[in-house]
């Protein structure tokens, strides 16, 4: 499991996709630096930048790199088959994507969340943003790691989710949100360290147990899905 875990590393990082990684948190905390440069006040600033930016763009666009990255261009190459022979159970092999994914989403999301929070509020804040970023770096990448196993564009379908499910229908059909990783994320950060900044639209349990579902879900799933790649011998 520990090998599988950094022949994806290895391979993640040994991939142009990887420097996709770089622009947005650096962004993200390059404006949060000039807004308290000019003195804005973080209430005009921080929603617009942590939550229109951060925790609505740079969480899920990471996840989703990162999430189909881990295991898609393996299934796209072909390369998958030398996996499944291995003398690994699929879920092993599933877990350690996993893993992956959620460690480096949640390390490129998270350290430009807590500077950025620092700056706008406190380091409690930052604090908050950090866990809540990681409670959407493991729904997100959950739910890419199982698109990259169902289609041949994860890559288009996790941007419908971000950009349409939940930003256009989030923002306007309240029943949505129940099924929207961004809301739980922004639901969590708010109840650890609670803030004007933020706006929870869903409650406590409801953030906990459906991200559970996303998370618990989205794996069963990929690792049925992988068996019967290694059933079929082949992707599709």
């Amino acid at each position: 499991m520990s090998t599988v875990a950094w022949i994806t590393a290895r391979g993640l990082f040994g991939r142009k996709r990887a420097l996709l990684l770089l622009p947005l948190p650096m962004l993200l905390v390059g404006l949060a630096w000039l807004c308290q440069a000019y003195n804005v006040d973080p209430a005009e600033w921080g929603p617009a930048v942590l939550i229109g930016l951060g925790l609505a763009v740079l969480l899920p666009v990471v996840s989703l790199i990162v999430g189909t990255g881990v295991l898609g261009s393996e299934v796209d190459d072909g390369t998958i088959v030398h996996i499944l022979t291995k003398p690994l159970p699929r879920r092993d092999i599933i877990l350690a994507k996993l893993g992956v994914a959620v460690l480096v989403s949640t390390v490129t999301a998270a350290v430009p969340l807590f500077v950025a929070g620092w700056m706008a509020d406190s380091p409690a804040w930052g604090g908050a943003l950090v866990a809540a970023a990681f409670v959407g770096a493991l729904a997100y990448s959950a739910l890419f790691l199982l698109l990259s196993l169902v289609t041949r564009r994860p890559v288009l379908l996790g941007l419908v989710y971000i950009l349409v499910w939940e930003g256009l229908l989030g923002r306007f059909v309240s029943g949505t949100r129940v099924l929207s990783i961004q809301q739980y994320v922004i639901t969590i950060a708010d109840k650890i360290t609670p803030t004007a900044l933020l706006d929870a639209k869903v409650s406590l349990p409801v953030a906990v147990v459906m991200g559970a579902i996303f998370v618990l879900g989205s794996a069963i799933f990929a690792v049925d899905r992988l068996r019967s790649f290694s059933v079929a011998g082949e992707t599709s």
